[in-house]
């Protein structure tokens, strides 16, 4: 029995990744257990081992043993997992409204400053214990807020000062 040139399974492409020796190894494993379990003969088990070792992708060695039942090979991704994108992780909405307020003490003359600080400590709090992202954020919000206070703060401290003076 001869083996089928090369074929797309199913009708859909091959995975064109290239083969690493391991992949080749892998399918030889997987052929070897095949032969020994009797569900190949042995031409066929020694044209696949030989297929095998030739392959380029990781495509050609899935269709070696598509039909054993270890097989197919697993699907490897297209990128290596360094490269592939991981889903990021939410970010904290308290620390974008931290932001926000910080943001907005320019407009509203400071007085989202104090929701800027309260709103960046809750979500600093929260970010270190769920893991969600902006630290950042929340951060911004509580350095704007604590600078608004602070000028206000100042301007309070003149105000007596020259109240106390004139007075």
């Amino acid at each position: 029995m001869s083996y089928p040139a090369w074929q797309p399974w199913g009708g859909q492409p091959a995975p064109s990744m290239l083969a690493s020796t391991a992949d080749r190894e892998r399918a030889v494993d997987v052929l070897r257990a095949g032969f020994a379990e009797g569900r190949l003969e042995r031409d066929e088990f020694e044209q696949r081992v030989e297929r095998a070792y030739t392959a380029r992708t990781v495509g050609e060695l899935a269709l070696l043993v598509a039909d054993l039942p270890q097989g197919p090979l697993a699907q490897q991704p297209a990128v290596p997992a360094t490269f592939v994108a991981s889903a990021r992780p939410r970010t904290n909405e308290k620390a974008v409204a931290a932001a926000v307020c910080g943001g907005l003490v320019f407009f509203t003359a400071g007085l989202t400053g104090v929701p800027a600080v309260v709103l960046g400590h809750l979500a600093r709090r929260e970010v270190r214990r769920t893991g969600e992202s902006g630290d950042g954020l929340a951060l911004t919000g509580l350095i704007l807020g604590w600078v608004a206070i602070g000028a206000w703060a100042v301007a309070l401290l003149f105000l007596l000062t020259l109240i106390v003076a004139v007075g």
